[in-house]
């Protein structure tokens, strides 16, 4: 469930709102146990999603490095690398 989860800080451009939201959302999936909150938990669900998001962008905003900005194709390329390292080569779909 956390695997869509993505380290956000030190890109250019910077994290987006969506990119943010959904990290939060998959954290509070995550930590729910739940993909979906029944009626009677969407609002504790939504507000617990809200308050994350806003913690993440107030960490984002806060966080300070020296290191130069990452490149997300290059992150993505990386990404590729270790995957099929550890999985193989993905077989052609048709």
């Amino acid at each position: 469930m956390c695997r869509n989860i993505r380290v956000l800080h030190n890109f250019e451009p910077p994290a987006t709102a969506d990119e943010i939201e959904a990290a939060a959302l998959q954290y509070v999936r995550k930590v729910s146990g739940a993909t979906r909150p029944s009626a009677a938990n969407e609002e504790a669900f939504d507000e617990a999603v809200r308050a994350v998001t806003e913690a993440t962008r107030t960490l984002l905003d806060r966080l300070v490095t020296r290191a130069p900005s990452r490149d997300r194709e290059v992150e993505a390329a990386r990404a590729k690398a270790r995957a099929a390292e550890r999985y193989g080569p993905r077989a052609a779909t048709s």
